[in-house]
């Protein structure tokens, strides 16, 4: 690694008690759950079967390679906490382990013949977790010793083990609580998991909701004669993601619906509503499996990608192709936006949209108080499992719980207990409290939120306005929360800032800026308006507009209380530089920072270039490097992968903590804060080293160079040649002179005011706004 393996772990890991953790099967599942344990900096072994003599890890070390291939890792420098081995030479070094992971093949026989191995290696206080999804807990552990089963448990991941947050878990009694909640805290707080108790019964929550909900919706569509692009629009609207019922089983896999859906309909009884819709034997599957189209992985499945990349897509008729006949969710009744509009109109697109969420709701409601302990559990895997926008439970209430109950009697459909419960008493949720299986109302949430969140939910702001708020956290702890779109800096958002500096001593001794916008801690300045003021030609506005920034930002930066960033998501353009003002920064470890104004034609002009230049010299390196180092991050353009990416290009200081769960982000960057109120005073004025005339010419040489080669074009070399001359320091320089932060952020303005005149920079904002995407002119 290249810092200690203390400084890599992310926090709350040293006291998870998990020092190192074993995995065995290094398959997609098995190395990814290796990885993410490593994203964690904790040492990880990873076993697999033995290869030839030549190579006897080469099955585990081909897992590792897959995760460094795919992004399973967070960093590539993660790779190396993963020790691999194989299950013949090498389980003795299980006996290192605190968490043992069995990923390997669902057939019962194989994994209780791994137990037995791993029952006489382990530590005795070592936990033993298989990720199976089909397998009861009782049959795998049938048989083993006392301390054996006491230790055991299922923690069943979803695939990439990176990117899905859900984490089911299930016990047993033998558990003891504390194991079990040492185990729920390393999944939260290691893992970065939301941790889902299910009962031991087959598939658990998400898989048997959502293949339930896979087969109704892939049935139902043909029953009621909706194309599959009709079919999965109505989903869409719905608040399923884009690829609906049939672009999900592509996506899954064709080939898998007769293990998967098979393996459910042999285990359940036949009193399980699962078998009246039988996928395995939907005449369209089996053409489909009978040509090889297994979906993505084969090339083509209910849906197909042509080389001109159009689509084709499957008549369910008669299981051939045809040109897809695209059919957007703005067509369906109420626009695809109106929930009880589609569910209530009677045409073929209402029809199939109730039958799909009735069919779904029914089942969960009916099944609930056998595989979990309330309707947010079941909510939950729905949501993080399938990435439904809202389960089915918070669905119906969006609908009304009483009309749903009534319109399930008359069709004459017997109303599930849990729904008559929920029609009752208001809803399936009543102030945030959802209804347990028992139809009891539970008394708070069993899912933790953040400390803002929280904190929201039982106060009002001590200051704020429509585009930021400020709120006691506790303990003289405050936190200014942006709340524009995408958390976009406003000039509003600085009438808070400006607040917050100027009468926050007043209010509170530390500061956390963050917020819990699932998508971004902020996006930055508003393109926007950079377009209309130079629509309008004013330049002075905009010229206003940076100033400000860039004196609010330095106040902050210098304030007399500590001010912590907690940061996440997005961070780019101002936000990045947002952040980079903080006196320290918490990140989430999936943290997407960066300064991306190349890409339209600017550079960052709210101190960016400053601050990346004195991260660099705080690493040791001399002012050319400190500048090449940051040409390089700002020129490139790209937010980092994660948070540890973000470390390693500059943006993060090596000791910036890394929280791998995101609800626990807005309480770690407030303990942060506590920590550094003993004895804190504002940091010293900073005096930055730049290289001058000199350095400007020698990394142009390089600019140059690549625009020979045909990589950079005449407006990407005027960019670079106007980010080089604030990096440098200045025409007239002299390099054996440190110069001020205010300095370098005077270039920046003039830079960016003197590129945002320019047809070309005009043209690229113009296409971003456009497109989304960043124009090569």
């Amino acid at each position: 690694m290249n810092t200690s393996e203390s400084q890599f772990r992310a926090v709350g890991v040293e006291k998870s008690g998990i020092r190192c953790a074993a995995v065995i099967g290094a398959g997609s599942m098995g190395s990814g759950i290796a990885a993410q344990f490593a994203n964690a900096g904790v040492p990880v072994i990873l076993l697999d079967i033995p290869g030839d003599a030549s190579a006897r890890n080469a099955a585990a070390e081909g897992g590792i390679a897959r995760q460094l291939k795919v992004g399973g890792f967070m960093h590539p420098d993660a790779a190396r906490l993963v020790r691999a081995g194989n299950t013949e030479d090498d389980l003795h070094l299980l006996a290192e382990a605190d968490w043992i992971v069995e990923a390997i093949i669902e057939k019962l026989d194989a994994k209780r013949d791994l137990y037995r191995r791993i029952a006489a290696v382990r530590k005795p206080d070592a936990v033993v977790s298989s990720n199976t999804s089909t397998i009861p807990l009782a049959q795998l552990v049938e048989g083993f010793d006392a301390g054996f089963v006491a230790h055991f448990m299922i923690t069943h991941f979803f695939n990439p083990p990176r990117v899905m947050r859900l984490l089911e878990l299930v016990t047993a009694p033998a558990n003891a609580p504390e194991t079990v909640a040492r185990i729920r805290n390393a999944c939260e707080t290691v893992l970065g998991k939301t941790v889902v108790d299910c009962r031991d019964t087959p598939g658990f929550i998400a898989n048997r909701i959502g293949c339930y909900w896979l087969a109704a919706g892939a049935i139902e569509a043909r029953r009621l004669g909706l194309t599959i692009e009709e079919a999965d629009a109505v989903n869409t609207a719905l608040g399923i993601p884009r690829t609906g019922v049939f672009g999900l089983l592509d996506l899954v896999g064709v080939d898998l619906i007769p293990p998967i859906w098979g393996s459910l309909m042999d285990t359940l009884p036949a009193s399980d509503a699962i078998h009246r819709y039988d996928l395995p034997g939907d005449n369209t599957v089996k053409k489909l499996l009978a040509e090889g189209r297994f979906g993505r992985k084969s090339g083509s499945g209910y849906y197909r990608m042509n080389p001109d990349k159009s689509r084709d897509a499957t008549d369910l008729e008669t299981g051939e192709f045809r040109a897809e006949i695209p059919f957007a969710p703005s067509s369906l009744p109420g626009g695809g936006k109106n929930l009880a509009q589609l569910l209530d109109t009677d045409d073929k697109f209402g029809r199939y949209a109730w039958a799909t969420f009735r069919e779904t709701l029914v089942y969960s409601a009916t099944h609930a108080p056998e595989i979990a302990g309330d309707v947010e559990s079941i909510d939950k895997g729905m949501e993080l499992g399938y990435a439904w926008r809202q389960g089915p439970f918070r669905l119906a209430d969006s609908y009304g719980a009483a009309r749903v109950a009534e319109r399930l009697a008359a069709e004459g459909i017997e109303v599930p207990a849990l729904v008559a419960a929920a029609a009752a008493q208001g809803g399936f949720y009543v102030d945030g409290k959802p209804l347990q299986s028992t139809g009891d109302r539970a008394t708070v949430s069993a899912f933790p939120v953040s400390m803002l969140a929280a904190v929201k939910a039982k106060s009002k702001p001590m200051h704020g306005n429509d585009a930021a708020s400020v709120w006691d956290l506790g303990d003289g702890v405050a936190c200014l929360e942006v709340h524009t779109k995408m958390n976009s800096l406003a000039p509003a958002v600085f009438d808070v800032l400006d607040w917050a500096i100027d009468e926050g001593p007043k209010h509170f001794r530390a500061l956390v800026i963050g917020n819990d916008d699932p998508r971004a801690f902020s996006a930055g300045a508003d393109l926007s308006f950079f377009a209309r003021m130079t629509d309008e030609g004013q330049w002075q506005a905009i010229e206003d507009y940076l100033v400000r920034g860039q004196n609010l930002y330095l106040r902050l930066k210098y304030s007399p209380f500590p001010v912590v960033a907690a940061a996440h998501g997005f961070a780019l353009g101002g936000g990045c530089e947002l952040m980079l003002h903080a006196n320290a920064i918490v990140a989430h470890a999936e943290l997407q920072a960066g300064l991306p104004e190349v890409k339209v034609g600017l550079v960052p002009g709210w101190g960016g270039c400053t601050q990346l230049l004195l991260r660099a010299q705080g690493s040791g390196k001399d002012a050319l490097a400190s500048t090449r180092m940051a040409f390089d991050t700002i020129f490139a353009g790209t937010p980092s992968r994660s948070a540890l990416d973000a470390r390693a290009n500059g943006i993060l200081p090596d000791g910036s903590r890394i929280v791998m769960n995101r609800s626990h982000l807005i309480g770690a960057a407030k303990d942060l804060a506590l920590e550094m109120l003993a004895g804190y005073a504002a940091p010293e004025r900073a005096r930055i080293a730049v290289p001058g005339s000199a350095g400007h010419q020698e990394i142009m040489a390089f600019v140059e160079g690549e625009r020979a080669a045909g990589r950079l074009t005449d407006t990407d070399v005027r960019i670079a040649s106007a980010l080089l001359t604030v990096l440098t320091g200045g025409e007239n320089v002299d390099p054996r002179k440190p110069v001020t932060e205010e300095d370098i952020m005077a270039l920046e303005r003039k830079a960016l005011l003197d590129l945002i005149r320019t047809p070309e920079t005009r043209a690229r904002i113009d296409h971003m706004l456009k497109t989304g995407e960043p124009l090569k002119n």
